[in-house]
Parts: C-alpha cells; structure tokens; sequence
C-alpha cells in the first residue's frame, strides 16, 4: 500500500504521524512511506534518519496526500487540506469529530475512510487514546502549576507548599487515564490531590494505588461544588469517546472560586467539560474569565513533539500494519476494535455519536464491511 505522512500544518502542531521506526515497520512489510521534507524535524527526526529506512520524500502536502491510498496524521484536516483529501482514501488520524460539525460536514462531502485513533477501543479501553492522555494528563498538572505563580496571574501558591505553609489543594475531575497521570503529578509534586469518578470499582483502584495525599471520591454535581470552592487548580479530563464531553463546572460556579484559581480543560478536543473553556494555543494559552484561569489548549501534547510522537506511533503501528497489509475493510472486519475507529466512510456516518452529535443519518459500519 502507499501510505502518505504529510507535514501537520495545524497551528502549533509539531507532531509527525510516524517516527522513522514506525516507517521501517511498514516499508519491511511491503508498503511504501511517503514523507514530506521537513514533517519530523520539530519532532527531533531529521530527513535523514526517514531516508535510512527507505522512506521516499515530496516536496508539498499536495504530492503526499495525491500519491497516497492511506494517509497518517496526529491531528484533523484543517481547511486548507480538505480539497486534497480523495474519495476511497484513507485517514487514520485523531479527529475528534464530535466537537467540529464543520469538519464532521468537510469530510462527509470527500468521499473518503475516517479511521479515528481516539474511538479504536479494545476491552473497553482506547489504546490509540492512552498514550496522548498520559501526557495531557502529566502536562496539565505542570501547566496549572506554573500559571499558579503570581507573575501569570495565578494565587501564587507553589503546589507542594514548603515547610510550615500548607500545599495546594488539586481537584481531578475523572479518573481515567488523564486524571490518574494528573494526580499521579500533582502528588508527587507534594499537592493535597482529591480526585472524583462516578465509577466505584476505579475509585477502589485509585484508592489502593495512590499515595496518602490523593482521596478518591465519589464525583456528584453538590461535591463538585463543594469541592471548587478550597481548589486552587481544577484539572477536567472528563471523556465519553466520540461524543461531546460533559459540561461539569458551570459557569455560575466561578464565583465561588478563589479568585486566581486555575482550571486546566484536558477534554477541550471534545468540547471541553468546563462551560466557560474555549479553546486555545501554546502560543496563547489562556483565558482569564471572573477572575479565574482557563488553561484550554486544544493540542497539550503538541508541545513535548519527541515524546508524543513516539508514544504514538508505538501505540498505532500494529493497527496501521493491519490496515496496510490487508485493506481498511477487511482488517476492520477481523477486528472490531480497529471498527469501532470507523467514523465516517465513502459520505456515510458510521459511528453513532457523531450522528447524534449533529442530527445525521447514521449508518452500521457492518454494511459498508460486507
């Protein structure tokens, strides 16, 4: 198959969709790897190391996506590339379709296979997910803590407080993988952690794998409440995969916060689950409403390139093999957690969330697999 890694052209977006690793993988099971010059280099590899293992280059992203049958991105089409992408082609990237009806609409009209890295679920879990948000989750801890220093317009508290003065206290909305890499931080950072879930048998998890300064508690709207008012730094990693997330602070809540208190939205890529959040940028990444820090970057992982783009691509290669050496159809027909990724095909949804999420006609992907 001939797979295309173009350059990501999204703001702020230093990632690649393969390291040279991953692309040696695919070139030794028969594929070709087409590569745009210069798409790893913010990642820290270089043209070289690509050309090493056998990968072939182009000059534009207009040549990557024209010569390939198979795309491999880290974030979403924007606009420029949406008249590049073809019928029958596939797309195995983070969409996050849930949060962008324009988008959702864009790749409708293409004709082409959505694969979604964020909706490939496997026993209950998104392995194509994880690696992401361990680093959102590690990331959002040290971004609330330094936007608590005074000079970012925080409290001004140091997270693990030092001798004689008490820590920060560290609310965690979520116990999943995001909420439990934020605690497992912010813990060993010496905060005072409370982190909420709805699910009684993690919170036992939690409960047995934590240190002493993180409580588990059982999440409702009256403890989320409660629990806003003596935080200092709020972290929502709340997710429901393919759909919007939650919106589980309120905008009536703010005033009840200390004012300089900083919340950290790790779920803005599906809509966020502050209702305040709006997404932004590492080059401006925060908002300051009634007096309280929205720290809401749209891409968190962006900014540790190296780190992420190797985690991901160990994360994606065994199912991007599947999808070279056997075709989209038939390696999502002997695996159902690689057809759950399905969210749109040939113009036709096919994953109920996102239908839902916009009023479309939603189509079993089983019909488009026989």
């Amino acid at each position: 198959m001939k797979i295309g890694v173009p350059k990501e052209i999204k703001p702020q977006e230093a990632r690649v969709g393969l390291t040279p690793a991953g692309a040696q993988a695919l070139i030794r099971a028969g594929h070709q790897v087409n590569i745009q010059h210069g798409a790893g280099l913010l990642s820290g590899f270089s043209d070289q190391e690509f050309e090493n293992v056998g990968c072939t280059f182009s000059k534009t992203i207009k040549e990557v996506y024209e010569a390939a049958e198979m795309i491999i991105k880290v974030k979403e089409p924007i606009t420029a590339e949406y008249d590049l992408i073809q019928p029958n082609q596939l797309l195995f990237t983070y969409f996050h379709f849930a949060s962008s009806e324009t988008l959702t609409q864009a790749m409708i009209k293409t004709n082409a296979v959505c694969l979604a890295y964020e909706t490939v679920e496997e026993n209950r879990r998104l392995p194509l997910l994880i690696p992401m948000s361990e680093v959102a989750g590690r990331m959002a801890t040290q971004e609330g803590a330094k936007y608590l220093e005074k000079p970012q317009g925080g409290l001004g508290i140091l997270l693990g407080g030092v001798t004689g003065v008490k820590p920060a206290n560290v609310l965690i909305i979520g116990g999943g993988i995001s909420g439990t890499e934020a605690a497992r931080i912010a813990a060993g950072m010496g905060a005072n952690v409370t982190i909420l879930d709805t699910n009684l048998n993690r919170l036992r998890e939690l409960e047995s794998i934590m240190p002493a300064n993180v409580t588990p508690i059982y999440s409702t709207s009256l403890t989320i409440e409660q629990e806003v008012k003596r935080s200092h730094l709020i972290i929502g990693t709340v997710l429901i995969p393919g759909s919007r997330a939650p919106k589980l602070i309120r905008k009536e809540m703010l005033e009840k916060m200390l004012p300089g208190t900083v919340l950290v939205d790790v779920a803005i890529d599906q809509g966020g689950c502050f209702e305040t959040s709006e997404p932004t940028t590492h080059d401006d990444p925060i908002l300051i409403k009634e007096g309280i820090i929205h720290y809401a970057v749209t891409n968190m992982p962006g900014a540790v390139p190296f780190t992420s783009t190797t985690a991901l691509t160990n994360a994606t290669l065994n199912f991007a093999l599947q999808l070279a050496n056997k075709g989209w159809k038939i390696a999502c027909s002997e695996n159902k957690a690689l057809a759950k990724g399905l969210n749109i095909a040939n113009g036709k949804v096919v994953y109920k969330e996102v239908a839902e999420a916009f009023n479309l006609e939603y189509i079993d992907p089983i019909t488009l697999l026989n």
